[in-house]
């Protein structure tokens, strides 16, 4: 017969402190943190069931698809409230604009696709699990119109992040010129300004990551018949998943 844990030897082993244990708390305590890591789950576990499957694992898995359907069907509900910080955002860009006309407009068309994708997967989903009386082959076809509205977003990110990075551009060769020239104001921290360039540089490569993992999987599931098979979408959403932990995981440090 096993031992109880032992709560003692737990706290000794944690320490008084443990900021590890900390973040990983706060990580799972928000939407995002939580979401992503069932991302994680969702699609490495289509590469284990291929693998399982050359191998002759057939019962390992099926044990594994269960856990994976049941996983992503959540993933869509967590979904339920996007909206609302959709609306929200829209309403906080008209007050305070980009840099730029043209982040501007593109930020624009974005929202807007996403306002028309946001209730369509709400019916899908809805429709999918008969709670409205959908036929399946029209619920097959909301589900696909969905996509193609968060397909559009990933295409247009692409031209939102090349702005993004031509005003980074920008803002930088102005900063190196105004400490070459010694015109820094009195108020003004070069340091910490070239220390903010360069986190938003490696924001901009992490999301232009992330979009390029998304571009194959929303084309895919924008298309009736599909694009690619089921371990590629594994291997493209399981790309993306571990850059979305991580980004999820730095943004509650």
């Amino acid at each position: 017969m096993s031992k109880p844990l032992n709560p003692l030897a737990i706290a000794k082993l944690l320490g008084p402190s443990n900021p590890t244990l900390d973040h990983l708390v706060r990580f799972l305590n928000t939407v995002r943190g939580t979401d992503k890591v069932l991302m994680f789950i969702q699609y490495w576990s289509k590469i284990l069931i291929w693998l399982l499957n050359k191998k002759a694992g057939g019962l390992a898995a099926k044990r594994i698809q269960n856990l994976a359907g049941p996983v992503s069907d959540f993933r869509i509900l967590l979904r339920y409230y996007g909206l609302l910080p959709m609306v929200q955002y829209m309403n906080y860009l008209e007050y305070n604009k980009p840099a730029s006309k043209l982040s501007l407009a593109i930020e624009r068309v974005q929202n807007l696709s996403m306002i028309i994708y946001y209730p369509l997967e709400h019916i899908y989903w809805l429709s999918a699990h008969d709670v409205l009386p959908i036929s399946e082959k029209k619920t097959n076809s909301i589900g696909v119109w969905s996509c193609r509205f968060w397909a559009a977003w990933v295409v247009i990110e692409y031209g939102r992040l090349a702005e993004q990075y031509r005003l980074l551009k920008k803002r930088e060769t102005g900063l190196l010129k105004r400490i070459k020239g010694g015109d820094i104001e009195t108020n003004e921290d070069p340091e910490a300004e070239m220390a903010s360039i360069k986190a938003e540089r490696s924001s901009i490569l992490i999301n232009t990551l992330i979009n390029s993992g998304y571009l194959p999987l929303t084309v895919h599931w924008s298309l009736e018949k599909g694009l690619i098979s089921d371990v590629l979408v594994g291997v493209f959403g399981g790309f993306t998943s571990i850059l979305q932990v991580y980004a999820a995981w730095s943004a509650t440090a």
